[in-house]
């Protein structure tokens, strides 16, 4: 208890739900929006209620987006030829802030998992295999993880694509095994990318 009130103790509990974020931290985090309420507070909760309203996923890709369509998809000088498949936004958010592939992208939103119930069909690798025959993709880049659930992932995309034309390849050299896209430097994206190979 905060003796801040219930109001408080539920922006505490809500916060200590983000990730990198404990109940410590949840709780000085709340007292420094409550403090400075004007400067932080009523802006965070506006922009909050923003992003709720309008922000929803990409028809297409499955990125943030404000539309129908996100700002990468919606761009005629983006290489339509090339889709890049990572698991989640934040690893797209990555590979952009690398500013080294110009293509487009399928936002997976996880990995294969029998043990959740995780299917291809939960990850739009159908949908992936229609837009690379509908666009006439020529290449699909898998930035997956070097985890075992992505390594199984990024195969059976494989076979999905098969007989598509499209040659497959995968991120090499930088990567480290068990490592996340989103946690690596922009240095080391850049290597695996110029350096990908085909499954």
């Amino acid at each position: 208890m905060t003796g801040g009130g219930a109001e408080i103790e539920r922006l505490i509990d809500l916060l200590a739900k983000l990730p990198g974020l404990g109940p410590r931290s949840a709780r000085r985090a709340a007292l420094a929006l409550v403090k400075k309420r004007e400067l932080l507070l009523a802006p965070l909760a506006q922009s909050m209620a923003e992003v709720a309203e309008r922000v929803r996923l990409c028809a297409t890709c499955g990125n943030l987006a404000t539309g129908d369509q996100c700002a990468i998809c919606a761009d005629p000088r983006r290489d339509a030829a090339r889709i890049c498949v990572v698991e989640d936004v934040a690893d797209l958010w990555a590979m952009e802030r690398a500013a080294v592939y110009r293509g487009r992208y399928h936002v997976l939103g996880g990995v294969l998992s029998a043990l959740d119930g995780v299917t291809p069909e939960n990850l739009g690798i159908p949908d992936l295999a229609a837009r690379v025959r509908a666009d006439q993709v020529s290449e699909v880049i898998l930035a997956v993880s070097a985890t075992v659930d992505g390594q199984t992932t990024a195969h059976v995309i494989a076979d999905y694509l098969e007989g598509t034309g499209a040659l497959v390849t995968s991120l090499a050299k930088g990567v480290p095994v068990g490592g996340e896209l989103d946690y690596l430097d922009d240095g080391t994206i850049s290597a695996a990318l110029a350096a990908r190979k085909a499954l």
